[in-house]
């Protein structure tokens, strides 16, 4: 069984960012990570455009050159890819861990395909993975999803796209544009404030001259294979359906979190235990970095703001050692 003086769990931006960081000061280190490289950006919307621009998504000082200041998801995948390989670093891909247990002072890290050993773990598994469920009758129908990658898939169908973030306003004007019958189901009273800044008067404009349409404080009630039936401000409405996109948001996996031993806070956040100086859980060796550290809030942090997380890391654990 190898040991390690770090075990990072993700091999997104910032599970990179940490690689790098011990590589650099000189500690060993394995990254697992259950898919491909930056799982979670490989499987957004093949048409993304980052709303930080492309200095901001740095890591490690490494220029990031895109076309334009906000980049898209390829040229993301590009920039991460190319630090991952031309670093070396220890990554093993395709490689999901199914426990943790501590004896003493130390880990036990299994995984699909090995077991590791460390007494320093790095979590730094993001939000994405767990979608947030409407737990309505319909929802695991075939024509129900909740992520979107390209629009040419619901050209000359009529879609339903649930939210008024910035995953449903993308989704909802790129399948309109491709030739989709596009209705909004939004259950406040106007499209989020978050949503980017360049995107937002034009999702207006397209609902003001009828191109999309949209029901404001509206839920969704049932689906069915040909219909969606909405809980409206007037009463009950059903449409004609082909496909629902149900981008409700995502959530952290608390229930690894759990298992491994970290505390959450006591309301409905449920933000992990963490030392705000190191990054350190209540569970001794056990470290938070990037998106998860947010909980349930998971519009807090950043790769621009949480790629700090790294050297807070490895500077503690270099001043344990």
């Amino acid at each position: 069984m190898e040991y390690f003086d770090i075990v990072i769990i993700g091999g997104g931006p910032i599970g990179i960012a940490c690689g790098l960081e011990a590589k650099k000061k000189g500690l060993s280190y394995i990254i697992l990570e259950k898919g491909p490289i930056v799982n979670s950006l490989y499987n957004y919307p093949v048409n993304m455009q980052f709303f930080s621009s492309s200095e901001k998504l740095e890591i490690d000082d490494i220029p990031f050159i895109s076309k334009e200041a906000k980049p898209r998801r390829s040229e993301a995948l590009e920039y991460y890819r190319r630090i991952a390989t031309s670093n070396k670093l220890n990554i093993k891909l395709f490689e999901k861990v199914n426990s943790i247990s501590k004896e003493d002072e130390e880990f036990t890290i299994v995984s699909e395909k090995n077991s590791y050993k460390s007494k320093n773990i790095v979590i730094a598994t993001g939000f994405y993975d767990i979608p947030n469920t409407l737990n309505i009758p319909g929802e695991d129908l075939p024509k129900v999803s909740h992520y979107y990658n390209d629009p040419h898939y619901f050209a000359g169908q009529k879609l339903v796209v649930i939210g008024a973030s910035n995953s449903s306003v993308d989704a909802a004007l790129e399948s309109y544009r491709k030739g989709a019958e596009v209705t909004l189901i939004i259950r406040g009273d106007e499209i989020g404030e978050r949503v980017k800044y360049w995107v937002r008067p034009d999702i207006i404009n397209r609902i003001k001259e009828g191109s999309i349409k949209v029901y404001y404080k509206s839920t969704v009630k049932e689906i069915s294979k040909e219909t969606i039936t909405i809980n409206t401000k007037n009463g009950l409405e059903t449409l004609p359906n082909d496909f629902v996109l149900a981008l409700t948001g995502y959530k952290p996996n608390f229930t690894f979190l759990e298992q491994v031993g970290v505390a959450f806070s006591n309301d409905e956040k449920k933000i992990p235990v963490y030392d705000e100086d190191t990054m350190e859980t209540n569970v001794g060796g056990v470290y938070l970095a990037g998106v998860i550290c947010g909980g349930l809030e998971t519009h807090k942090w950043f790769i621009e703001n949480s790629r700090i997380h790294a050297k807070m890391i490895v500077k503690d654990i270099l001043e344990k050692k």
